[in-house]
């Protein structure tokens, strides 16, 4: 069954969605913690904050391993992913570290975000943890990576994986959903199959799609 709504808002629903672009160490991880976040829309993996025209992961050049989430700043604002970011890695731990393709990176998308980005900063300095670590740079282009990076711990577990397959479609519209995204944080432990149906009721889907998506995570062997 083809599924593309697979999102719990989108700009005809809310009239906004913001994008957001880290770099926190390997992208597997990240990918999965943001995609578990009520709020988030999508998550997908690439790579970005370099020059080399067409990275690739064996060759990405100067560019960073990143996560780019689409997310409702209506459900959960930009400070909040900010905050994320800053608790889920040690910025120091990455430096000079397999080069670029482990930095820890944030790229704004727009005014707002680079200030926010500053004034978060100066506050984290200010309570005595390392900020010089983090290059903050403007996201002038981002390269999706391979698709066997998308989703990777639902990936992991084939029966969840073949399950999310058949409701999506097709491989694309599978990294670009937001119920795969929180089945990646399930899969990597940062939330639960009872979470996610208590969230499920809130999403502004029909009743025919939530009932699928309910079907579906009740249906689950992890």
């Amino acid at each position: 069954m083809n599924s593309n709504a697979a999102t719990p808002s989108s700009d005809s629903e809310t009239g906004t969605t913001a994008t957001a672009t880290f770099g926190m160490g390997c992208f597997w991880t990240p990918d999965a913690y943001y995609g578990h976040l009520p709020g988030v829309l999508r998550t997908r993996v690439g790579y970005a904050g370099g020059t080399t025209a067409a990275p690739v992961y064996r060759d990405m050049g100067d560019h960073t391993e990143t996560v780019q989430v689409d997310y409702d700043p209506a459900l959960i604002g930009y400070d909040q992913l900010l905050e994320a970011f800053w608790e889920r890695h040690n910025p120091d731990n990455l430096l000079d570290y397999k080069g670029n393709q482990y930095r820890s990176l944030i790229l704004y998308h727009t005014e707002q975000q680079r200030m926010a980005i500053e004034a978060q900063r100066q506050r984290i300095g200010e309570q005595g943890r390392s900020v010089a670590a983090t290059a903050v740079l403007p996201c002038t282009s981002w390269h999706p990576a391979e698709e066997r990076h998308q989703k990777y711990y639902l990936k992991r577990y084939p029966d969840a994986y073949r399950r999310a397959l058949e409701l999506y479609g097709s491989e694309t519209a599978l990294t670009d959903g937001s119920l795969a995204a929180r089945l990646n944080g399930i899969a990597k432990g940062f939330a639960s199959a009872e979470r996610l149906r208590d969230e499920l009721a809130s999403w502004p889907i029909s009743v025919e799609e939530r009932e699928r998506y309910e079907t579906l995570v009740r249906s689950i062997k992890w």
